[in-house]
């Protein structure tokens, strides 16, 4: 062990302010640690961080103004190898919140198998108010202060809220000048001219519809045809758009969506892909004619087979839990639903798929795009979405067949096999003196 497992800072307060995401990934590593039988000194290595970082990032706005940012990596865990994350641009972003994704991560990573620990990073701030150009300075200058914790080898990051291809293709070209050669593998999700993996971009929405299907089936729900399915998406961002828009294409009815500025709905079904022209052409879901207007947070009441929450933590909480219908939710997003809620929905027989499994695609194609820039060989799209569907599939029969024997929850069942699979790989690495 290292000396930055030794010196991690404890969880802050920052966060008391409302209901902190780091509370529920604590509570939910610390009943895998109860369920497993580790002792209390595991239990306290997995908790914490095993290094984090805040970083100061002055920015030379297009007016000539300074201002000055935060932003924030924390590694939580490298026992399987390297560290594994993505970096989020968001007004909301605080350490607490970073270190909960961070950990999430982890267990995400290793419930896929995939040879990587957990990482996550974040800037406050809010892209939208920004220029291209400054949100360029803003990145490059961030990867310049974090530059001595990543690599291809320590800690590889990848686009999340607020960032995207362009994002990586700058902190991988700031990260190549430092270094003096070009090192596409410092990041994943990088545009395909650069090292990019095909498939890559639409693979978080191909995974969770993969498992959203996998899900309704084995539950029964299938049986009545996919055509006769319906699902409500809240979050029409990178997964949520491509979850309704992969739903849509196997035949669901995609009855409603959402975005930060409101929510449409039409009961017999939204033509997808001409909201999609919409939202490109307006900039949000709003005023499509398609559909009537809904208040963004009765999309998550609705009457539905398949709610999938595609936008940020903590949307599904004891405050409207008990009013969700969908028979099963399946969270494309990060902890979009809190401990409490996670109780009222399994009292009510709501099936709640987690999101270390749901959302899982983007890390395992991110993977994938690692190894091929390792080798400098670069694999079909078709190839890339059948190495997916194989892992993605594995991992759910995995998840479904230890929850059904345990008689316990998908969250616990996937939490269980993922804490497992970290700790038999630090005890076997042993406690550095």
């Amino acid at each position: 062990m290292t000396q930055d497992m030794l010196t991690a800072p404890t969880p802050s307060r920052s966060s008391s302010r409302r209901h902190s995401p780091l509370q529920d990934a604590q509570m939910q590593l610390e009943s895998a640690i109860h369920t497993l039988g580790y002792n209390s000194g595991l239990h306290a290595i997995l908790s914490r961080p095993r290094r984090e970082m805040t970083v100061s990032i002055p920015l030379r706005r297009d007016d000539e103004s300074i201002e000055v940012l935060t932003g924030y990596r924390v590694q939580h865990n490298f026992s399987r190898g390297p560290a594994k994350g993505g970096l989020r641009y968001s007004p909301g972003v605080d350490i607490d919140e970073v270190r909960a994704l961070a950990m999430w991560m982890t267990w995400k990573c290793a419930l896929l198998d995939v040879p990587y620990g957990g990482a996550k990073g974040g800037i406050t701030i809010d892209p939208r108010l920004y220029s291209r150009g400054e949100l360029e300075r803003v990145t490059r200058r961030y990867t310049s202060e974090i530059l001595p914790i990543i690599g291809p080898e320590r800690d590889i990051p990848a686009p999340d809220i607020g960032t995207d291809e362009q994002t990586m293709a700058w902190m991988m070209d700031t990260f190549s000048v430092s270094a003096g050669f070009t090192v596409p593998g410092v990041v994943t999700g990088k545009p395909h001219s650069v090292g990019g993996s095909l498939g890559r971009a639409s693979a978080t929405s191909r995974g969770v519809v993969q498992i959203a299907l996998a899900a309704v089936e084995h539950l029964g729900l299938g049986r009545v045809g996919v055509s006769r399915l319906t699902a409500a998406v809240q979050g029409f961002g990178k997964v949520g758009a491509g979850a309704a828009a992969m739903l849509a294409d196997a035949g669901v009815t995609v009855v409603a969506v959402s975005d930060q500025y409101g929510a449409v709905h039409r009961a017999s079904g939204l033509d997808i892909p001409a909201l999609l022209t919409h939202m490109s052409e307006t900039g949000s879901v709003v005023g499509f004619s398609g559909g009537d207007e809904l208040e963004g947070t009765a999309l998550l009441e609705l009457d539905v087979d398949v709610l999938i929450p595609a936008a940020v933590e903590c949307v599904i909480n004891s405050g409207n839990a008990d009013r969700v219908r969908a028979r099963v939710v399946v969270e494309g997003a990060n902890g979009p639903t809190t401990a409490a809620a996670d109780r009222i929905l399994a009292d009510k027989g709501v099936v709640v798929v987690p999101d270390i499994l749901a959302n899982a695609g983007g890390v395992v194609v991110s993977y994938f795009e690692w190894v091929q820039g390792n080798q400098a060989y670069w694999w079909t799209e078709k190839e890339v979405n059948e190495r997916l569907s194989t892992r993605m599939i594995a991992a759910w029969e995995q998840v479904a067949q230890s929850a059904a024997e345990h008689k316990v929850s998908l969250r616990e069942a996937a939490t269980c096999s993922a804490v497992k699979r970290v700790a038999q790989a630090h005890l076997t690495r042993g406690l550095y003196p």
